[in-house]
């Protein structure tokens, strides 16, 4: 190829095919997730292949006794998918209403004994969202483990909740790296909507689990910018480990994650500013006792202080990377 006052001429055909790869390569669009639905029988599956969405091979209904439930979701360049939020209460669903957050209207645990739950997605574009462009399911704790690799964040409810199969979680992959730069709690859900409207993601998964009484809910907010961080994040469970804390200049969310119930206060602690770090991309809840040394060995942080101490809930613990 030879080039005349910057315009390109080509003395062979095999030099225009490869600048026209080469060009074609450097305009190709990102395709982001953009629309999500779910299927509950052979009909509503046939319908969702038919107009163009991806099926996730995996029963949302794996190891129970319901629906065989699919989960799908439509891709393109067009505007972007950044949030993903469950529900299984009536009060869960309120905040996401307010906050005009798409509802898929099918019962996730259709015909079997586990909770009622339903997936609402948002597309915001706010400096807390980055479009997701990839979606998929784990069903074991190996799998699950494996999954914890760069860009991609898993969503802490199971999806088979409360319906005696296997525990299935919903992993999304971001287009650019996120850190997580802000962590809050909260216990009342008049409170959801405007969480939401700041740009935090809910943790789907009650960390009074089993124990009764009052939904409390972590809620965090991402970042692309890795100086703004978070780097570590504690848990305590008694006066001891609130002194060690209050010492070591760690920040507390200040809503008592056993809030409700008789078992032990538990706060969640913070640092922005330990240079001794790096910054934390990736947090999640894990209730399954066969998760904890997978993850580890995957080189997450398992913080050991149990969020349901000293009550009848189920073990739960918050981790990261």
């Amino acid at each position: 190829m030879v080039r005349s006052s910057g315009i390109a001429a080509f003395n062979h055909p095999e030099d225009f095919n490869q600048s026209i790869t080469v060009y074609r390569h450097e305009l190709k669009m990102v395709l982001y997730i953009t629309d999500i639905d779910v299927s509950l029988n052979e009909a509503e599956e046939i319908k969702l292949y038919n107009e163009d969405y991806k099926k996730l091979p995996v029963d949302l209904n794996s190891g129970s006794k319901g629906n065989r439930i699919y989960l799908w979701y439509k891709t393109s360049d067009c505007s972007a998918i950044t949030r993903i939020q469950f529900s299984y209460t009536d009060k869960m669903k309120e905040g996401l209403s307010a906050e005009d957050y798409h509802l898929v209207d099918k019962n996730i645990n259709a015909g079997n004994r586990g909770s009622s739950m339903y997936l609402w997605f948002h597309k915001a574009s706010s400096p807390y969202d980055v479009p997701i462009v990839d979606l998929r399911l784990s069903t074991d704790a190996a799998q699950d483990a494996r999954y914890v690799q760069p860009l991609w964040e898993r969503l802490p409810c199971d999806l088979n909740r409360r319906a005696g199969g296997k525990w299935i979680y919903l992993w999304v992959k971001r287009e650019t790296q996120t850190y997580i730069c802000d962590i809050n709690a909260s216990f009342d859900s008049a409170l959801d909507a405007n969480l939401f409207n700041q740009g935090y993601i809910r943790m789907d998964e009650d960390t009074n689990r089993g124990a009764g009484r009052a939904y409390v809910f972590l809620w965090y907010r991402q970042t692309t910018d890795s100086q703004n961080a978070i780097k570590d994040l504690q848990v305590s469970i008694n006066q001891e480990d609130i002194k060690s804390y209050n010492k070591q200049n760690y920040v507390s969310v200040l809503t008592n994650l056993n809030e409700g119930n008789k078992g032990t206060p538990v706060y969640v602690w913070y640092k922005k500013n330990d240079c001794s770090r790096g910054p934390i991309s990736f947090v999640t809840l894990i209730h399954d006792p066969a998760a904890v040394q997978p993850y580890e060995e995957a080189g997450v942080d398992v913080l050991q202080g149990n969020l349901n101490k000293g009550n009848s809930g189920s073990i739960e613990y918050l981790c990261y990377k």
